[in-house]
């Protein structure tokens, strides 16, 4: 007899998608110029169609971000002057970026059900090191869930930006969803839902200054800035051996090293200090079953974790249709990647893990 979840399987790893590269953009400069060209090459992403928050128009929106442009050009100046280029190259207003950049107030006063199409994002991470590897490397998996059509607007930046390491990203037109550097740090991660957001550098724009800093130490600093408005779970990890969670919300953070040479996590807080900024803990028992099937691959994996196992992972069907690699109307895996952090490398490929043809890209 077929179960339900060997018929789901059976269905999407036999199915043939051919979807088209993921863009590569490059940029270099000054923090201004390198964001005016990729306001330039992200303009249409920029101005697609988006639904406001019910009873909200633009001049609300961009009267609401306000307070978090003067909080991102008090606390980070170069960040802004990025964004300033950003707003130049694309056209748009720099208070409608930041309307667009500031997740905090899409979600006030708190976030609603999602509707068809705007499904709030969702990710699983594994990340692995030593003693665990078979190459004695650190190795980064990452499955990105977004709303279906969100997946044709993924692009690739590489950016050259002056007293910053080169930078490699995968996200949503300008904005960084995971991505690593040519000085050996990386960062992926996870949405969190804190109830203690506040006014400060939203957290969609602190990933950029998390992944401009060259060490491990700098980049948790970063992640740690007082002046941050929330936070995701910023997984942070670093050639020279580190491999940490930051679990952060607005007011407070937790870290969560790696046990054993390997971690994994999903969209809820796992420390049980942190678990107290959870705003709604029964909306989280999709990102647990997502959580304890990846612990449960990792802890009976057959030996040493290759590259190869870690994209097993990331395919992974089992609790369809909150499985690691989501296929669905509202939220589906829409990139994933398989960073090489000790050689400065990233396997990665639009939608699905299952299906999709990979890409590849490795810093000279």
């Amino acid at each position: 007899m077929v179960t339900n979840i060997e018929l789901f399987v059976k269905i999407f790893t036999n199915k043939a998608v051919l979807l088209r590269p993921i863009s590569l953009i490059q940029i270099s400069g000054n923090c201004f110029e390198a964001g005016r060209q990729l306001g330039a090459a992200t303009v249409d992403t920029l101005r697609r169609p988006v639904t406001l928050p019910a009873g909200r128009t633009w001049d609300d929106m961009r009267h609401l971000a306000e307070p978090y442009l003067q909080a991102t050009q008090a606390a980070v100046p170069w960040l802004h002057q990025e964004m300033e280029g950003i707003a130049a190259g694309s056209g748009l207003d720099v208070l409608e970026l930041y309307a667009h950049a500031t997740e905090e107030i899409w979600d006030l006063p708190f976030p609603s059900p999602p509707s068809e199409g705007e499904a709030r994002g969702r990710c699983s991470v594994f990340a692995v090191g030593p003693p665990a590897t078979v190459d004695g490397g650190i190795w980064l998996a990452h499955n990105n869930d977004l709303s279906p059509e969100v997946r044709d607007w993924v692009v690739a930046i590489e950016r050259q930006v002056e007293d910053q390491p080169p930078l490699f990203t995968l996200g949503v037109g300008p904005f960084i969803s995971i991505g690593f550097n040519a000085a050996g740090l990386a960062l992926t991660g996870n949405e969190l839902s804190p109830n203690d957001d506040k006014i400060g550098v939203p957290r969609l724009l602190l990933v950029r200054d998390i992944l401009a800093q060259r060490t491990a130490q700098d980049a948790l600093a970063a992640a740690a800035r007082p002046e941050r408005a929330s936070s995701y779970n910023q997984l942070i990890s670093h050639a020279g051996g580190t491999i940490v969670n930051f679990e952060g919300s607005a007011t407070d953070y937790e870290l969560i090293y790696a046990q054993d040479g390997w971690t994994v996590h999903t969209n809820h807080y796992c420390s049980p200090k942190m678990a107290a900024y959870e705003r709604d803990p029964a909306d989280i028992p999709g990102s647990c079953l997502r959580y304890e099937r990846a612990r449960e691959l990792m802890a009976a994996r057959p030996g040493p974790v290759t590259p190869e196992m870690l994209k097993t992972f990331l395919a992974d069907h089992a609790h369809a249709p909150d499985s690691l690699c989501r296929h669905g109307n509202e939220t589906e895996t829409v990139f994933w990647a398989i960073i090489d952090l000790s050689h400065g490398a990233i396997e990665y490929g639009r939608g699905q893990p299952c299906t999709a043809a990979p890409q590849y890209f490795r810093f000279d």
